[in-house]
């Protein structure tokens, strides 16, 4: 009778207003430690005002057990308690982990990193000092169990029996299960977003989904799909596989951002069009043949790796749960492919200031994050390092000389991030880009000062474009001791804040390489001299997997076969490059006549028809 009374029985007779506020404060408790936000960019958490969706099903369990068996059994509280427990540091994970790491909660890569993490840790501190912050952990961790269960029962023995009796509750009850359910089924979010958080459990389900699929037998290969033009390039020989490089360079740039509305927008496009312009008229200058394309993402707005590793996988990663299970796999990636034909594979990631645990799926032979570049200028926003500086210092660091291998660098670019500011001072000069005081004292103070309007980034995402075709200007103005293949791959479009509602999933592609008769291959896949290309997308990013392949392949290639899936409209034309030569290009100091490649004389207008609207 005893044990039954702790649980759910009749409590002992105490005050009312000490037993209402109890009841209360167990409500609040309950709620607040399962609707917790992340206090950006720190690993604390602050409380959300919301109804959490676990609160209110918590509570309406509670109603159903009390008015069912009048009372909790010892082992159904502690049973509730240890699964409340479960879904508060759930809740804490899950608002912690994108801040901190830049993507969602992966129970299969996290899992294996705690034990390397803790160690780590400790090897810094003496043992003293890990013996306590271990010590701490458990005790606050078992104090948080303690509370949970004395809420759980507070809310069992004094809130359910009362608000079972009291009528005047029924209403408020339904009121918060209406508010969740309208929530969940999305009906009208622009106003239930304001009254109820995101839950947790999807996560978990979504987590017990990822690790079925990654354990269980066969269920790899039911769920993602093959990748058949990276898989029988990796059964060729190097000559075949990649025979038509000839030992170029192949570099990859994910310009971060770079979405289709930078040639759609009635606003953005006419203002970036002169800076673009400009770009074209340097790569032309310098040698550079140009074919575009646009072509749909991954992903809209955010979660760039799915774009990133589509490409560099060749299967459509969409479906973010595809993404997290590619990554359990042993699947090959474009970096293993340069690596077995003897390239030196390098991944440059500047947004990463830590161990990255999934870097070992990518297969790059050497990876540098921003803790490796020694960026010592103003830290501008909240990427820090600028993108040109990134490229600079890893040219610095990984010179190009006779001897060295052929490379495949892969560069997802991060100052173009959401919220687009400030935009790093244009500094033309490498030298003083690398150095100590990279714009000087009164462009860098002008830059820290200037003002990031959340409420409108149009501007700044203008600004900042004009900033990346400079930066990229200078660097593919420099020499090269050897001649390269130059990708420029938008990874998503802006937020829909500067996209606009209903914009498309399409990025700009652009190819780059001296050689008009490479070239020649991405237009015969619908490639379009020039930096304007029609306005249609003619694949997915991981078809560009399979349209790079056909190119640096030894045989002719065929045209980007359309699917349904990725594309509304028919491919444009194949349009021939200009098949004149010169003694002066990017891969090839030597002085001689200016080239003028027909790839950089496209004039074809920006304003072609928008696509169809895409499912964001």
């Amino acid at each position: 009778m005893r044990a039954v009374a702790e649980a759910g029985g009749p409590p002992p007779r105490r005050p009312a207003w000490r037993g209402a506020a109890a009841a209360v404060a167990a409500l609040l408790l309950i709620n607040t430690l399962l609707s917790l936000k992340n206090w950006w960019p720190t690993p604390a958490v602050l409380p959300d005002t919301r109804l959490s969706p676990e609160a209110v099903g918590l509570w309406l369990l509670l109603l159903a057990l009390v008015a069912w068996r009048r009372a909790l059994a010892p082992w159904a509280l502690n049973l509730l308690t240890v699964a409340t427990l479960a879904l508060v540091l759930g809740r804490y994970f899950n608002v912690t982990v994108p801040t901190l790491f830049g993507r969602p909660v992966n129970l299969y890569w996290d899992g294996q990193q705690i034990s390397t993490f803790l160690w780590v840790t400790a090897r810094e501190h003496p043992w003293y000092v890990g013996t306590g912050a271990a010590v701490g952990a458990v005790l606050a961790l078992g104090g948080l169990a303690l509370l949970l269960r004395w809420a759980l029962r507070t809310l069992a023995q004094r809130a359910a029996p009362y608000a079972l009796r009291a009528r005047w509750t029924w209403p408020l009850t339904g009121a918060a299960a209406l508010a969740v359910v309208l929530h969940l089924a999305s009906t009208v979010p622009h106003l239930t977003w304001h009254v109820v958080t995101d839950p947790i459990t999807p996560t978990y389900a979504r987590q017990g989904l990822l690790l079925a699929n990654a354990l269980l037998p066969g269920r790899v290969e039911r769920v993602l799909p093959p990748s058949p033009a990276l898989d029988a390039a990796m059964r060729q020989p190097p000559e075949q596989a990649l025979g038509t490089l000839a030992g170029r360079d192949v570099i990859v740039v994910f310009l971060e951002s770079y979405g289709a509305l930078v040639y759609d927008d009635a606003q953005i496009a006419p203002r970036l069009a002169p800076a673009r312009a400009q770009l074209a008229a340097r790569l032309e200058a310098r040698g550079w043949h140009v074919a575009s394309a646009f072509m749909k993402a991954a992903t809209f707005a955010g979660a760039s790796e799915l774009s990133h590793l589509s490409l560099l996988s060749g299967i459509d990663l969409s479906d973010p749960l595809r993404h997290d299970l590619l990554l359990t796999t042993d699947r090959p990636t474009l970096a293993r492919l340069f690596a077995q034909a003897g390239y030196e594979s390098f991944g440059l990631y500047p947004a990463l200031s830590w161990d990255w645990a999934e870097s070992r799926f990518y297969g790059f032979e050497r990876f540098l994050d921003g803790r490796d570049l020694g960026y010592r200028g103003p830290a501008l926003g909240y990427w820090k390092i600028p993108d040109a500086f990134s490229i600079a210092r890893f040219e610095q660091l990984h010179p190009l000389a006779p001897g060295t291998r052929p490379r495949f660098l892969f560069f997802p670019t991060i100052t173009s991030h959401l919220p687009f500011g400030p935009v790093p001072p244009h500094q033309p000069d490498w030298e003083r880009l690398l150095s100590d005081d990279p714009f000087g004292a009164e462009a860098s103070q002008r830059a820290m000062a200037s003002h990031v309007d959340w409420l409108d980034m149009r501007p700044n995402y203008i600004g900042m474009f004009e900033y990346t075709y400079r930066w990229l200007g200078d660097w593919l103005e420099r020499p090269r001791p050897r001649e390269a293949v130059v990708l420029l791959v938008g990874d998503h479009q802006p937020a829909a804040s500067v996209s606009g509602e209903g914009a498309s999933w399409d990025v700009p592609v652009h190819v780059l390489s001296p050689d008009p008769a490479l070239l020649a291959r991405f237009t015969a896949q619908g490639f379009v001299p020039g930096t304007e290309p029609p306005r249609a997308p003619i694949g997915g990013l991981h078809d560009l997997t399979a349209a790079m392949l056909r190119a640096f392949a030894a045989e002719a290639p065929t045209r980007l076969a359309a699917t349904s899936a990725h594309r509304d409209h028919p491919a444009p034309p194949c349009s021939a490059t200009s098949t004149s030569t010169t003694s002066s290009s990017p891969g090839n100091c030597s002085s001689g006549p200016t080239p003028t490649p027909a790839s950089c004389t496209s004039a074809r207008s920006a304003a072609a028809p928008a696509a169809a609207t895409s499912r964001c």
